[in-house]
């Protein structure tokens, strides 16, 4: 295993290496560190860093190894944790002043399930205040850039997150999700992200405000983000909420896609794409039909797009309204926007009933420049020489994580400018195998993963 490429790997390949004595964790962790230090000062993706506490667990991690303790799917490989999640012993803010010396006593469910399952944390990534945004800046922190271009954002919330998964700061990251934040900077930095089925990994220990960490917000997801989809599954299988009663009833996914009934939703006069997006996706897809699995490009919800997202968007702000971005609606107002909520679930049910998954856009457009000015009323976005209102940028999101649907996002490649697109796979409520398994072969078609050119300096 050539030394430079040991930050690269994915985290399973990392773990296979540690088991196999082929490597050892403080050697792994000390690698990563390195790159770090090296390479993130422009992207400034890992904003709070334990090293010292990081090679001291790795030692630990081999002691245990060498004393034959069991080890777990982990084992020794280092991990930096989102700034929204509670990190035992390590300072985690959210992105807020108002949380600057907030050092928990507990870690959040999945930050513990992780270390349970070997893993070691090193570090905290970059996010908006409160996970507020699509670009991840902050007073406290400042502003993470995209390794692909310095001059644009890397997608929020999760952007510090993605950023040091695409650049190997990290062995894989978990990100946060309630309109999107898991799969823009998923698409915005070329790596795979997986938006789960709502309720089935834990959410609490989510800093959103300053009471955050005890509750479960609506909508809200966590899920990985990782530089391979064996790391999807493997991570999906490690957070999983195990004291429902359903969570292994899971379905399994398919070991052939080819006779999955797969529909694509690529474009639309709600949300137009932008050209140099929607050429990438199609080019996936066309690589997805040539393979054998037949794709219906007509088929679609029976929902009207435009009021389920503006009812999406109340039941977001609703989630979102302790942290004092807006007042919040009334008991009355929600029930009425979850009665409107609970009949588009009951619409995507219906269309699952004829199909296995459906292919949609993250994003109208690509990784944009940074745009720290301004409100979201206020910002606007170009598209095919349009300008765009910023808070468009959720319409292809909110449609899916508002119905609590699964969805993952692969890698396709790169628009002429050089800057990585990636696409929804949207399947029904708990088939998460089955999107994960769609997109892994999509992946396979189009490349995966492939490094920023900065994270082979």
């Amino acid at each position: 295993m050539a030394h430079d490429d040991l930050g690269l790997r994915s985290a399973k390949q990392q773990a296979a290496a540690i088991a196999a004595g082929e490597l050892s964790s403080r050697e792994l962790t000390a690698h990563v560190i390195d790159r770090i230090e090296r390479l993130d000062g422009d992207i400034n993706a890992v904003v709070t860093r334990d090293f010292e506490g990081a090679l001291g667990r790795a030692a630990a991690a081999d002691a245990a190894q060498a004393r034959g303790d069991a080890l777990g799917p982990l084992h020794g490989v280092p991990f930096t944790a989102k700034d929204a999640l509670m990190t035992a012993g390590i300072r985690s803010t959210g992105g807020a002043r108002e949380l600057t010396g907030n050092i928990p006593d507990t870690d959040a469910a999945v930050v513990a399930a992780c270390r349970a399952a070997g893993a070691i944390v090193i570090g905290k990534t970059n996010l908006p205040r409160w996970s507020a945004d699509n670009q991840s800046f902050n007073d406290l922190f400042g502003t993470t850039s995209n390794p692909w271009d310095l001059s644009k954002v890397p997608g929020g919330s999760s952007g510090g997150a993605a950023a040091a998964a695409a650049m190997g700061f990290t062995s894989f990251e978990i990100g946060t999700d309630i309109g999107g934040s898991i799969r823009f900077p998923a698409s915005y930095n070329g790596i795979w992200g997986h938006k789960p089925s709502f309720g089935l990994i834990p959410t609490t220990g989510y800093l959103d405000h300053v009471r955050g960490g005890t509750t479960e917000p609506d909508i809200n997801v966590f899920g990985p983000l990782t530089r391979s989809c064996d790391d999807l599954e493997l991570l999906f299988d490690v957070l999983l909420r195990r004291e429902a009663p359903w969570a292994p009833q899971l379905p399994p996914g398919p070991d052939d896609v080819r006779p999955l009934r797969v529909a694509a939703w690529l474009d639309d006069e709600y949300c137009p794409v932008d050209g140099d997006v929607l050429g990438v996706m199609r080019a996936a897809v066309e690589a997805l039909e040539g393979s054998g699995v037949h794709v219906d490009h007509e088929a679609r919800p029976d929902i009207d797009p435009l009021p389920a997202w503006e009812t999406g968007m109340r039941l977001v702000r609703a989630a979102m309204a302790l942290a004092g971005r807006s007042e919040g609606p009334s008991h009355r107002e929600w029930l009425e926007n979850h009665l409107a909520r609970e009949e588009c679930r009951r619409k995507w049910a219906e269309f699952f009933t004829g199909y296995d998954a459906i292919l949609m856009p993250v994003s109208f457009h690509h990784p944009f420049d940074h745009m720290p000015e301004g409100t979201f009323a206020e910002r606007r976005l170009p598209a095919n020489g349009v300008e765009r209102p910023y808070i468009e940028m959720t319409r292809w999101t909110i449609l899916t994580g508002m119905s609590y649907l699964p969805a993952t996002v692969p890698p396709l490649g790169l628009t002429p400018q050089g800057l990585p697109v990636g696409f929804q796979v949207v399947g029904p409520y708990g088939g998460d195998r089955t999107t994960m398994a769609l997109a892994r072969r999509i992946g396979e078609l189009t490349g995966g993963y492939q490094p920023p050119p900065r994270a082979l300096g």
